[in-house]
């Protein structure tokens, strides 16, 4: 893992700035219709970021599980991209699947806690949270890289991620036509997998999809976007 993370800190990109804010929005659809929207802000002031999502659920879903979903990310900026150092997840009318995580990077050590139970474990370099893993794209060449492996938490635990990174491909989206970067955790029978599409304009993800083991799916899939360099 130590070796993964210091070649994906070498193919870090020293060229592209990152912007100073980004509000983006996508659609969040179930079997071609539309059950949410998720709204995410990421700002950068000096060499600290700060991010939020929040997913609000629509149509037969908000009848369903009213609750909102929110995450927040605030950590640092650096030459390697988002190191995240406090992040949470809610669950409105749902606690028992939040998440909190503290990263201590000068000791190596990350703590997790949920359900009221708090859990220390060894922290991988380049750990990202689910909500800066999306925005870490912002710092990488992905045209120079054939898989991505890294670390990633919820707030209630810590796993290990694959992705290959496969050919460029033209994607529609609600905020127009964007030429992507398409990654693929190539899931095993039985496993959820998860594509990604990473726009090469902005380096942010256009599209995404989970299908889980039953085959089932859910579609993140840009909606509208407007960034300050």
């Amino acid at each position: 893992m130590k070796l993964i993370a210091l070649l994906i800190a070498c193919l870090a990109s020293t060229a592209y700035a990152a912007p100073q804010s980004v509000e983006a929005s996508y659609d969040v659809m179930i079997a071609g219709m539309k059950v949410g929207r998720m709204d995410e802000t990421y700002t950068q002031k000096d060499d600290h970021y700060s991010l939020s999502s929040t997913t609000t659920p629509q149509g037969i879903l908000a009848a369903l599980k009213p609750g909102k979903i929110v995450s927040r990310s605030q950590g640092t900026v650096g030459k390697n991209g988002l190191q995240p150092e406090v992040f949470d997840h809610v669950r409105e009318n749902d606690a028992n699947r939040n998440g909190h995580a503290e990263f201590d990077w000068h000791s190596m050590r990350i703590k997790l806690t949920h359900q009221g139970q708090v859990n220390e474990f060894p922290l991988p370099q380049g750990t990202q949270d689910r909500l800066s893993a999306m925005y870490q794209f912002m710092f990488l060449d992905l045209g120079k890289l054939s898989s991505l492996d890294f670390a990633m938490t919820d707030g209630s635990k810590l796993d290990s991620y694959h992705y290959a990174i496969g050919s460029r491909q033209k994607v529609d989206t609600g905020a127009g036509p964007c030429e992507s970067v398409y990654l693929d955790n190539q899931a095993k029978a039985g496993e959820s997998r998860t594509e990604i599409w990473v726009s090469t304009k902005d380096r942010l993800p256009c599209k995404m999809v989970i299908t889980d083991a039953h085959g089932e799916q859910v579609t993140q899939i840009l909606s509208s976007l407007r960034i300050t360099p």
